[in-house]
């Protein structure tokens, strides 16, 4: 399944309602990941050029027909490449939101699944929408064949394939929900936030637009934009520690004046390159903290998952990671950064020791380094202070 050369084939109309980039042309990459069984479906996501993709992961099942989980874009493209699947291995017949909180997954649902009328659409519980909470059917979800996932995972329709547990925890104004599924023949686990792995190198989908890459590579915007491997190897680091820490310690922001001298004096002044505007210094510390990130390949909860919403729920938490860890799997597709990533029961639950008042210590449970979470500890101070979040509680 080749990606199109046509513009029009990328068009998602609907973009100004979770307005990221790519905004309205939204390209597509298909990847086989276990041969006629499990596909992967990429797409950009992101805030300036701080881009990482998002997945949507679609498995064969054993009777015959499609499980899609974590919907993308449903672009002419999109749909085109899920067609060649359902040609070969039978029709859509589940589509699964996985998560309560992330708008980036909830919005593509019902446009999905408007694409696929034959299928049954199951989310995971405790939905909600702000500052609102509609009803699922005003979401845009198909009223007649939405329903929300069984609290006992044997009587989904689809037991049989695939095993899976929830993870809900109440944050007060809203609720955070992970449902980790389990295909059983694969020995896949599909998560969509709560691990993720950081490559060293850029993922393949970079190679249908780079730019990206290229704009974060620049030491300061009087430097030109070129495309080359240093320069995309070194764009693709720095948007990770971004998208990470949103302010890694390596990190300086340029003042106000500063920046709009430096774009006056910029060689590209497009709307493509903001103008000239690159308001970023990067110390020469930089790689230190993206090593310490990626630490090769190492599977991790995202830093403000730890910081701000995991330890609201510690016990809860680990008693998932638990169940999670008596399942025989040996990779792990997550819908941000890489996938598959090669990881053991016992790696998945090391992952998630920072909640323990004595974790065991491992390769897999070093912690990040501490300047790099300065900002979203700073974050957490201020929303505590305001009263939007709630203090932590006490490791187990």
């Amino acid at each position: 399944m080749y990606p199109s050369n046509n513009p029009k084939d990328w068009s998602w109309p609907f973009w100004p309602v979770v307005p990221l980039y790519p905004y309205s042309r939204r390209r597509t990459l298909c990847q086989e990941i276990v041969k006629d069984t499990i596909w992967t479906f990429e797409q950009f996501h992101g805030i300036l050029y701080t881009i990482v993709p998002i997945r949507m992961t679609v498995i064969k099942l054993t009777g015959g027909g499609l499980l899609v989980y974590a919907p993308v874009a449903p672009t002419i493209e999109c749909v085109r490449m899920v067609q060649e699947l359902v040609c070969k291995h039978g029709e859509v017949k589940y589509i699964i939101l996985p998560t309560s909180s992330g708008l980036e997954h909830k919005v593509f649902v019902g446009p999905f699944a408007r694409c696929f009328p034959q299928a049954q659409v199951f989310v995971a519980p405790h939905q909600w929408s702000f500052p609102f909470n509609l009803p699922l059917s005003w979401l845009g979800f198909p009223q007649k064949r939405t329903s929300v996932l069984p609290e006992d995972a044997s009587l989904a329709p689809f037991a049989d394939d695939f095993e899976y547990e929830v993870l809900d925890i109440n944050l007060g104004r809203g609720s955070f929900v992970e449902v980790a599924f389990l295909h059983k023949r694969s020995h896949t686990l599909l998560l969509t936030d709560t691990i993720i792995s950081v490559a060293e190198n850029p993922p393949a989908i970079f190679q249908l637009d780079p730019y990206p890459l290229l704009f974060h590579a620049r030491e300061n915007a009087l430097q030109p934009i070129e495309d080359n491997a240093t320069n995309r190897l070194q764009g693709w680091q720095r948007i990770s520690l971004f998208a990470n820490y949103f302010r890694p310690s390596a990190l300086e922001v340029t003042k106000l004046g500063e920046s709009f001298r430096d774009a006056v004096k910029a060689p590209d002044h497009s709307r493509k390159a903001y103008f000239g505007l690159y308001p970023f210094r990067w110390q020469e510390n930089w790689q230190q903290s993206f090593h310490a990130l990626s630490a090769n390949g190492r599977p991790f909860v995202a830093p403000i998952l730890q910081t701000l919403i995991l330890p609201q729920a510690p016990q809860q938490v680990l008693d998932w990671a638990n169940k999670v860890a008596t399942w025989d799997f040996q990779q792990i597709i997550s819908c941000h950064f890489d996938a598959p990533i090669t990881v053991s029961p016992r790696q998945f639950r090391q992952a998630f020791s920072f909640l323990e008042k004595q974790p065991s210590v491992s390769a897999e449970s070093q912690p990040l380094l501490e300047e790099d979470c300065k900002f979203i500890k700073e974050l957490e101070a201020n929303l505590l202070k305001q009263g939007i979040a709630t203090p932590p509680k006490e490791k187990v």
